[in-house]
């Protein structure tokens, strides 16, 4: 019951976080945009102490639960294990805890967030991990899955849906997205746990707490039979047969290990922890600290005869030929990408638009500024998931790495849209009203008058002026001392905000006339 009330609550986080990334509406984020905010790096980046104060207490209550219940890369893992138990049961083993290379992970997370070099520690860090995973290869499906709905509704007068155009906002992402699933998925599918009790800094932080929880697995050796079957069904390897052993800070609370014991010697209760102290006639009072240590101890014995058992350890290998069947299953729809084309009068295709070289990049209004960004920012690609305008895609700047950054080829940011400030989780964009946005600059167009149509092919245009929302844009004689000379853009900088309507809607080509370039830190105007 325990594990079936476990899958239970898994299932609902895992399906209402990936559906956070799916969801190119926004309107999913009203009713489960909670379920990123409580997850553990971005409520410690958010400094939300509640979420984070809830999180430890939970895990002191209960052990790593936060791992094998809220984490969506946690469940994903157990997904592909679950896959590698369909070719063989009991493929699981015993291995002692690989505490240097954890803490050495640990550490150069923590370092890389001090440091200031965040998006390169954050390559490990589990949530981002997964938000990778579902914008770049999730999503695409889901969104040729809506399109083809879209066609049937439209084919039966129906507007129940509308197309989403499908296309790769970031080739640097989906490659480190690729990656991430196939080593993670090789590993669950292989070890179960083994990225999260060696390489995850989460699970590693929480292996300090859940040694001490109060309710954790306890092995009765009045009913084991030293069988083995809890140890070759541990998918975090930390049943130590031999010994009737359970090494707490790498038990994920997954409960198999109850499920599979057939005499009922595993139970999920109050264990307390005490130390191992010796009598005076010499005999060793065997308890647990920390690690459960169970022994068969006797009164005229001046040691303790630990209870062996005899384990067998057959980890079968990852069928090449299946395994890339499967990635091709996730990853063959992040190949269509649509063609950045503008067309004249709907008909002939004209030159691609090409992003101009920012001196600073240009980070959405409630990120304050770069730094801000810099220290806040998972690069989980939520905001890129649900920025309606396709403004947001992630830096390729390996400094920034996966953070978002605003580009205007096919969109532009619209004054009344908050989106990205909504489902934030970790205040790198702040919470924003529509008021606080339309007067926030994020930096201010500049022209640029080599590429200035009137000027160079004697048309007349002024179309940035006339789209120009904050009014920040006139249009005024190329030459003061002559009227009738051709008429030019002029920026106000005081009143522009940065929303790139003139940079997008600049029928300029390959690079646009008029551009954005951005704030280091924002202003109000």
């Amino acid at each position: 019951m325990l594990k079936k009330i476990r899958l239970l609550l898994a299932i609902v986080f895992w399906i209402g976080t990936t559906i956070l990334f799916l969801d190119f509406t926004g309107t999913i984020h009203g009713w489960l945009g909670w379920m990123a905010k409580v997850q553990f790096v971005p409520a410690v980046l958010a400094l939300n102490a509640v979420v984070i104060i809830a999180l430890i207490v939970l895990t002191l209550l209960f052990g790593r639960i936060y791992c094998s219940v809220i984490c969506p890369l946690g469940i994903m893992q157990d997904f592909f294990g679950w896959l590698g138990k369909k070719t063989k049961k009991n493929r699981y083993s015993y291995s002692p805890a690989k505490n240097i290379l954890r803490y050495i992970m640990l550490g150069v997370f923590i370092i890389g967030l001090v440091t200031g070099f965040a998006s390169i520690a954050l390559l490990i860090e589990p949530y981002s991990i997964y938000g990778r995973i579902a914008h770049s290869i999730l999503a695409p499906a889901w969104q040729w899955g809506n399109n083809i709905l879209a066609e049937w509704a439209e084919s039966a007068n129906s507007y129940a849906f509308y197309e989403k155009e499908i296309w790769l906002k970031g080739m640097p992402v989906l490659i480190v997205a690729a990656a991430s699933l196939i080593i993670i998925a090789i590993l669950a599918w292989r070890g179960g746990r083994t990225y999260c009790n060696t390489i995850c800094p989460v699970g590693t932080f929480l292996s300090f707490i859940s040694r001490f929880s109060l309710l954790k697995p306890v092995i009765n050796t009045d009913k084991c039979n030293s069988c083995g079957l809890c140890a070759r069904n541990c998918k975090a390897s930390c049943i130590d047969p031999k010994t009737h052993t359970i090494d707490y800070s790498r038990c994920v609370v997954c409960m198999d290990c109850i499920g599979k014991c057939n005499k009922g010697a595993i139970s999920y209760n109050y264990r307390r922890s005490e130390g191992v102290k010796e009598s005076s006639t010499g005999v060793k009072e065997c308890r647990s600290e920390g690690v459960q240590t169970i022994a068969s101890c006797t009164n005229n014995l001046s040691t303790c005869q630990l209870v062996n058992s005899s384990t067998e350890s057959n980890i079968s290998r990852l069928s090449r030929r299946s395994f890339v069947s499967l990635m091709a299953l996730f990853t063959g729809s992040t190949i269509l990408k649509a063609q950045e084309k503008t067309v004249d009068g709907g008909l002939a295709i004209i030159e691609d638009k090409k992003i101009p070289e920012r001196k600073t990049p240009i980070v959405p209004a409630g990120a304050v500024g770069l730094r801000n960004m810099d220290a806040h920012c998972t690069g989980c690609q939520l905001c890129v998931s649900v920025c309606p305008n396709d403004v947001l895609r992630p830096s390729d700047d390996l400094r920034t790495f996966m953070q978002p950054e605003m580009s205007f080829e096919r969109g532009y940011c619209r004054p009344e849209c908050t989106k990205c400030s909504e489902v934030c989780p970790t205040g790198a964009i702040k919470p924003i009203t529509i008021e606080t946005k339309s007067s926030t600059q994020v930096g201010h167009a500049v022209w640029v008058k080599e590429n200035c149509i009137p000027l160079t092919k004697g048309d007349r245009c002024g179309l940035c002026a006339r789209r120009c929302p904050a009014g920040a844009i006139t249009m005024v004689p190329s030459d003061p001392n002559d009227e009738k000379s051709p008429q030019v853009p002029a920026v106000n900088e005081e009143k522009c905000i940065g929303c790139g309507a003139c940079e997008h809607l600049c029928p300029a080509r390959p690079f646009s006339a008029i551009y954005v370039e951005g704030h280091e830190v924002h202003r109000e105007i």
